[in-house]
């Protein structure tokens, strides 16, 4: 009995290479034809937590992704820095399923942990030359040579956070024995996904800083402009005392 109604129960192993959503698909279209008017599928076990485990992966990427942009937001004081910065993250994500196809590797529970460190990784990377590049217009510079000078100064330690994280990660890859499936996923999203979003990194956040970045002005001008204000408040009651 299941759920009250009479059942019959079927189990069966994966061969190597078929996912558990694949091979769940495969059996509910051959069974369509086959089962009774009122028969149906009811995945059990393993096969009847997949699609909750595929909401809760939507639900931790979306707390992810605001929590991330809430505190960027918050430590620039500025929404367009943290736009800039979350910008590179769906490329990102892109990146480490490319990866995840080319190595046959499929979306599972440890792949996703690793898709959300990756997308920490990346943000501090973005904070990285986001960060140095305001400090630049802060001193005077202009747009184009702000992002330009921090790129070349900020290659080094993206390039080392990046090289160090890649080969951190390389002995998940080169897992062996129980339990190797799961390193395995979990080493190549962190390797290929990080490898190939590296040069999304270093390219693509100058290009988004030089376009978002120039509807903001550099904290210098926002200071100037409160210290104009503050010496025009203090004129006008020195002038009011006067009279």
């Amino acid at each position: 009995m299941e759920s009250q109604l009479r059942s019959v129960s079927l189990s069966a192993g994966l061969i190597s290479g078929i996912a558990l959503g694949d091979a769940l698909s495969m059996v509910e279209q051959m069974a369509g034809p086959l089962l009774p008017p009122g028969s149906r599928v009811v995945p059990l076990a393993e096969a009847a937590t997949l699609d909750e485990n595929a909401n809760g992966m939507f639900v931790t990427f979306g707390f992810a992704l605001v929590i991330i942009f809430l505190v960027l937001a918050a430590q620039f004081e500025s929404l367009i820095s943290g736009l800039i910065i979350m910008s590179t993250v769906p490329l990102g994500l892109a990146c480490a399923v490319f990866a995840m196809l080319l190595t046959g590797n499929t979306l599972n529970i440890y792949s996703q942990i690793g898709l959300v460190l990756l997308v920490g990784i990346m943000a501090k990377n973005g904070i990285l030359i986001v960060e140095f590049a305001n400090q630049l217009r802060d001193r005077g510079e202009d747009l184009r040579s702000a992002i330009e000078n921090t790129s070349n100064i900020r290659l080094r330690p993206v390039m080392m956070t990046m090289i160090a994280t890649i080969v951190g990660a390389v002995p998940l890859v080169l897992a062996s024995g129980a339990g190797a499936e799961a390193r395995v996923a979990l080493g190549w999203v962190l390797v290929g996904g990080l490898g190939l979003a590296t040069i999304v990194t270093l390219y693509l956040t100058p290009v988004a800083y030089l376009v978002i970045a120039r509807f903001t002005k550099p904290h210098v001008d926002e200071e100037r402009r409160l210290q104009r204000e503050m010496q025009h408040a203090e004129t006008l009651q020195l002038a009011e005392a006067a009279e």
